[in-house]
């Protein structure tokens, strides 16, 4: 398969560090966990996990938690976003069956099964499928914003495309529509986010090269004569 060759060569050429399993199925062992676990109240294994992310990094929990959405959203949006620009099938791990462990790539996600959507529709479901719910689980342990949650599922749509496997992806989050269109704007062959993913907020660290702190300043419109 076109898609699983591609996310096995991404995991060579990283040494095996990756957050997402090549295959994309798995049989769940002792290492694995469900990732229904992370929504269930009072949020207690998500807390752990935010709060390991926000001591590693020396950083406040809103941003630890802004982190650790980022990794996560990466590496679950990545598959669907490769997906359609290979040849428009889109593979779909249902909340429900998506497990994760800790890995050197932050986590490490899979399923144990995968159903296959086509086009942006299907991406489009697969995000309030999955991910809203642990969005709106981030949110309400760390008080991150929603939209700049969201900003991180939107990056990991552009990255893929304009890094891995070339594709248009502002066609893409277009047609996704809310709440990721909008959020990403072009910048030559690269592009920036519309919000922050809060990297910038850590002590002597450099922004990313997308991070909307670096887009240059909107000239205001000349007035007419």
């Amino acid at each position: 398969m076109v898609l699983t060759e591609t996310l096995q060569r991404l995991a060579d050429e990283r040494g095996g560090v990756i957050g997402v399993e090549p295959g994309l199925v798995i049989e769940p062992d002792e290492t694995w966990t469900p990732v229904g676990e992370l929504v269930r109240e009072p949020y207690t294994l998500l807390a752990e996990l935010v709060d390991e992310t926000a001591a590693r990094w020396n950083a406040p929990r809103h941003v630890g938690a802004a982190l650790f959405w980022k990794t996560y959203g990466y590496w679950h949006t990545l598959p669907m976003a490769l997906g359609w620009a290979l040849d428009g099938r889109v593979p779909l791990m249902r909340l429900a069956e998506t497990y994760f462990k800790v890995s050197g790539a932050g986590v490490t996600i899979a399923a144990t099964r995968v159903s296959w959507g086509d086009g942006a529709g299907a991406i489009a479901g697969a995000l309030q499928e999955s991910q809203l719910p642990l969005i709106r689980a981030v949110n309400a342990l760390a008080k991150v914003g929603e939209r700049t949650l969201w900003g991180s599922t939107a990056e990991a749509i552009a990255h893929p495309l304009t890094s891995i496997v070339p594709g248009d992806y502002l066609r893409l989050l277009r047609d996704i529509g809310p709440p990721v269109d909008g959020l990403i704007e072009p910048a030559g062959e690269g592009y920036f986010r519309r919000t922050c993913c809060l990297w910038i907020t850590l002590p002597g660290v450099e922004p990313c090269g997308s991070c909307c702190v670096l887009r240059p300043p909107t000239r205001p419109a000349r007035p007419s004569a």
